[in-house]
């Protein structure tokens, strides 16, 4: 025999709605977990199948005290119902307007744009434009490198960024300086802490490079 089918998330909202249009009364959490499984929802999926019905507006919970009720009436659906439709009906009034508006808005753009030779023409030649505006665009990228305000950019960028690393250089020998002063008896220990964070004995400033190098060759 085949296995029988579980009850999908909308039939399992069906029968959860039915226990309260049937006895239209008022219900906590626990006792609808009882009841579920009497109409085929097991009692571990109820909390979720309740909920997407309050989040439908299908079912109305409320506390009272420190209880949270759950309860659904016949007419809550159809108020529901109701509303979903006088909501659609306005969306459809307003997708008809905008449409109306969008053909009237096609058709006033229209007007002067027949096809006619003067019109292809004028169209080939904005073509023409625009293909050598692009062109000209991708060649005056090719010499942006060589712009004489994005070198100096660059100039000013890498004096920054050797000072930086000078000033690091000199933080580190002067704290190697302090620990060498006041732990001579690790010194061993403190060699091998410098070159496992690299600093080697060929650990020195940097000196700034020309900067005539990074500039435009004079024809």
């Amino acid at each position: 025999m085949s296995k029988k089918r579980g009850l999908s998330l909308e039939e399992k909202r069906e029968k959860m709605l039915q226990i309260f249009y049937d006895s239209q009364d008022f219900y906590l959490l626990k006792e609808l977990e009882k009841l579920g499984p009497k109409k085929g929802v097991i009692s571990q999926s109820v909390k979720d199948v309740v909920q997407s019905l309050v989040d439908d507006d299908l079912v109305l919970k409320d506390k009272i005290g420190s209880s949270i009720y759950f309860w659904s009436l016949p007419s809550t659906a159809g108020n529901q119902l109701r509303n979903v439709r006088h909501k659609l009906e306005s969306d459809l009034e307003s997708g008809k307007k905008r449409f109306a508006e969008l053909v009237e808005r096609r058709n006033s753009l229209k007007k002067g744009r027949e096809e006619s030779d003067e019109r292809e023409e004028a169209l080939n030649e904005l073509k023409s434009v625009e293909s050598k505006y692009n062109e000209l665009k991708d060649e005056m990228a090719q010499y942006a490198d060589n712009d004489p305000a994005i070198i100096e950019t660059m100039k000013q960028a890498i004096g920054v960024a050797y000072s930086a690393a000078n000033r690091w250089t000199d933080n580190i020998f002067t704290l190697r300086q302090w620990c060498s002063n006041n732990f001579p008896q690790a010194k061993e220990q403190l060699e091998n802490m410098y070159k496992e964070a690299g600093v080697t004995d060929d650990f020195d400033y940097l000196e700034l490079p020309a900067m005539a190098s990074l500039g435009t060759t004079d024809n």
